[in-house]
Formats: structure tokens, C-alpha cells, sequence
């Protein structure tokens, strides 16, 4: 009779070409499955998640089912570093899966789960390597966003008055654009506190970034205090001038 067994898959946005796609991880731990007697149950994927457990949706799900599904018999993965780079995580969920008598299956690490003291220290060996490699990563990215900001680009994420290109410029979104304004006019010429202007917004039904979120006062804070809407870029305690056309002048 074959193990019942349940999958998880995952890959960051940092290093999609090292990981494999969720696609191809999910090929091989089907060929893996077919092969070695298992068969899988349901699948759980967290694609383009880089983040802590909090930030891994998909493996929250997987744990919660494990608890309410007692006839599922391991977690099938197609690299130990699938479940985390980070060796303290990587360990803590190991454990976790031995309190609920569970199986770590690796396709490429065979019995890696084992309580075997060589098999233990050799997971932990892997798992170190994994952390180092991931702190390298975060390293490349922040010495890329440290040469971008310097030169006036923008280092990515949302932000609200501007648009993004796909080669990292900010463009006025002239809708969003005439918001902000209204903001600092709001509070330089009528003295309008931060909560008010918000209250003010939501009333009005304004559209903020998100589009499904309100306005707070912290937010029109933000909004106040970023430098960007004036022409320049802040970043990790430093300010640069930017190469994006200001919306306050």
C-alpha cells in the first residue's frame, strides 16, 4: 500500500533560476512519488516567497492540515532547503513534523529527517551552506540597490503618486499626483492635522494605492515627510537626489 503523503513546493523572487520554478519542482516530486511508493494527497505551493514562516502562506495551510489529517504520513519536498534556507527554521520544522509523526521526504537528500546523529550534523551542515547562500543573495541585492539609489534610480516597491516602469524609472501618475498635492496643500495652508486629511479622503472615497485600504493619518505622515515627492530618493539613512521628476516643487 503506498504512503499517503502531502507535497510543498516553493520558490523565492531572489533566485528563481537556482530553486527550479514551482512547475518543474512539482514534475519532480511526482516522477519522485511514482517511484518510491508514495502517493501524494495534496500539494502546497508558496511561489515567489522569500520571507519568515509568517510571510509563507501555503506552508501555514500545510501545518494546519497535518493537525486536522492524522492518516497523512510525510511531506514530500524536493530539497531540504525548500522548507528554509534558514538553518534555526529549517530544524524548528523538522521538529515540528516529529511531534505529529510525520516524514520528511527530500528527492535529493535521502533520509535527511533521520534522528541519526552522522544524518543530523550532515542537515545541519546543508542547512548552514543554505543560510550562507541566502545572506550572499540579500548581500548582491542590497549592493545593487545601494549603486541604484546612488545614481537616482529608484529601488523598487510601490509607491503612491508614481508609477514604475519596467527598467525602474517613476513616472507621474497624474491622478495619484494631483492627491499628494492636495495633501501638502491641506496641511501647509490649512493646518489640517494628518487624521483630518484622512478622515477627509476616505470621506471623498479616494482611491489610495491599494485601492481596498483606507487612508490613516500615519499614512498621510508618510506622505508628508517622504523626500521622494520633492526629487530625491532616501535610503538607509542617506539622501540622494533622484533622477524622477518631482510632483511638489
Amino acid at each position: 500500500m503506498d504512503k499517503r503523503v502531502i507535497a510543498y513546493c516553493r520558490v523565492s523572487t531572489d533566485n528563481q533560476k537556482e530553486e527550479k520554478t514551482i512547475q518543474l519542482q512539482v514534475e519532480s516530486l511526482k516522477k519522485y512519488a511514482e517511484g518510491h511508493g508514495l502517493t501524494i494527497v495534496e500539494w502546497f505551493e508558496d511561489d515567489g516567497i522569500s520571507g519568515g514562516l509568517e510571510d509563507r502562506p501555503a506552508l501555514i495551510r500545510l501545518m494546519k492540515y497535518l493537525e486536522e489529517n492524522l492518516d497523512i504520513q510525510g511531506v514530500l519536498i524536493y530539497k531540504l532547503d525548500r522548507l528554509a534556507r534558514d538553518l534555526y527554521i529549517q530544524e524548528g520544522l523538522i521538529k515540528e513534523f516529529t511531534k505529529l509523526k510525520k516524514e520528511v521526504i527530500s528527492t535529493l537528500e535521502p533520509d535527511l529527517a533521520s534522528n541519526d546523529p552522522f544524518r543530523k550534523a550532515f542537515r545541519q551542515m546543508l542547512g548552514v551552506f543554505a543560510e550562507f547562500e541566502k545572506a550572499m543573495i540579500t548581500l548582491r541585492m542590497k549592493n545593487g540597490r545601494n549603486s541604484s539609489v546612488s545614481k537616482g534610480r529608484w529601488h523598487g516597491g510601490s509607491i503612491y503618486g508614481y508609477d514604475s516602469t519596467k527598467d525602474g524609472e517613476l513616472v507621474i501618475n497624474k491622478k495619484e499626483a494631483e492627491v499628494v498635492k492636495r495633501i501638502y496643500h491641506l496641511k501647509r495652508y490649512q493646518k489640517m492635522s494628518p487624521k483630518k486629511i484622512a478622515d477627509l479622503l476616505n470621506k471623498e472615497e479616494v482611491s489610495t494605492k491599494r485601492k481596498t485600504t483606507k487612508w490613516h493619518a500615519l499614512t498621510i505622515r508618510k506622505v508628508l515627510r517622504n523626500p521622494l515627492y520633492k526629487g530625491f530618493l532616501r535610503y538607509q539613512g542617506q539622501t540622494y537626489q533622484g533622477n524622477h521628476e518631482p510632483i511638489i516643487k
